[in-house]
């Protein structure tokens, strides 16, 4: 795949696991790693990945949503990094209008300037 694709499907992930957040706080993802045991063999064990939210509430008490990716927000105008959400219960349809514009690639023109900077 490109790499504009692979960006792509990776936002795409990480936007589906803020969801996941969003509709239960305790959501974490598990994996398997290995790991040596104290006798010296290597066992498979789960490992619980942390997820921190991309969305803060602001002095009014509505959620601001920013996406990341790699280390950086995403700029959708020039100086704003956050999507006013408003209510709490608006997070999860944002979240998935989201992914929407994703996998249609309308946020191409955002990640491609994340891609000449990076």
């Amino acid at each position: 795949t490109s790499p504009i694709l692979h960006r792509r499907n990776k936002l795409i992930d990480r936007l589906e696991e803020q969801k996941c957040l969003a509709v239960d706080p305790t959501y974490s993802p598990m994996s398997k790693r290995w790991k040596k045991t104290p006798d010296g063999s290597k066992a498979l064990v789960d490992h619980y990945r942390r997820i921190r939210p991309w969305w803060r509430r602001d002095e009014a008490g509505n959620l601001v949503l920013t996406v990341r990716v790699g280390l950086k927000a995403l700029e959708f105008e020039k100086g704003k990094a956050g999507i006013a959400v408003g209510a709490p219960e608006r997070l999860e349809s944002v979240i998935d209008t989201l992914i929407a514009a994703t996998k249609a690639g309308e946020l191409e023109g955002v990640m491609y300037f994340w891609l000449v900077v990076a």
